[in-house]
C-alpha cells in the first residue's frame, strides 16, 4: 500500500513539473536584422533594380518597413537605397524585395566596369531598416553595416549577384 501511494505521488509531482515547464510558451527572442543585395540588374535607361535579401534572426515573425541604405561599390558612393519593404518575414527566415534606385554617376561607372571586365565589385550598405514583431503597432530603427562583393552573371547581360 505504501508503494502504491509513494507511486501515485511521484506520478502526479512528475505531471505538474511537466506542465509547469510548458506553461512559459516559446522564447521571444528578437535579434538585430540584416541586409545585403542579392541581384543588381542595370536596366537600358542606366537606373538599377535592386533585389534586397532582408534576413530575420528573430525567434518571431518580423514586420519590415522603411529602408534607407547608403550603398558604396568599391571605393565610389553609388546612392542612397531608398523604399518600404512592406513585407512579414518568418522567424529565422529571409525575403527579398526589390527596389528601383537611380545610382550616381560613380556608381554607374563602378557597374559598367565590373560588367566591361567580367569580374567582381565589391559593395557595402550602411544605413537603417524599420523593423517590428508583427503583434506590435510600434517599430524599431535597426543600424544595418554589410560588405560583400557583387559578380556578372553569365549569359545575364547587365546582372550582378
Amino acid at each position: 500500500m505504501h508503494r502504491q501511494r509513494f507511486f501515485v505521488a511521484f506520478l502526479a509531482t512528475a505531471a505538474m513539473l511537466l506542465l509547469a515547464s510548458c506553461s512559459n510558451g516559446p522564447v521571444r527572442r528578437i535579434s538585430e536584422p540584416s541586409a545585403s543585395i542579392q541581384q543588381l540588374t542595370v536596366r537600358a535607361d542606366g537606373s538599377w533594380s535592386v533585389d534586397l535579401r532582408l534576413q530575420n534572426y528573430s525567434s518571431i515573425p518580423m514586420r519590415f518597413g522603411a529602408i534607407s541604405l547608403a550603398v558604396t561599390l568599391g571605393e565610389q558612393p553609388a546612392g542612397t537605397l531608398t523604399g518600404n519593404a512592406g513585407i512579414s518575414i518568418g522567424p529565422e527566415s529571409a525575403d527579398v524585395v526589390t527596389l528601383e534606385h537611380a545610382p550616381t554617376s560613380a556608381g554607374r561607372i563602378a557597374i559598367a566596369d565590373a560588367l566591361g571586365g567580367n569580374r567582381a565589385v565589391g559593395y557595402a550598405l550602411q544605413g537603417t531598416l524599420q523593423a517590428a514583431p508583427e503583434d506590435r503597432s510600434s517599430s524599431r530603427s535597426y543600424d544595418i553595416k554589410h560588405t560583400s562583393a557583387l559578380n556578372p552573371v553569365p549569359g545575364l547581360p547587365g546582372v550582378l549577384r
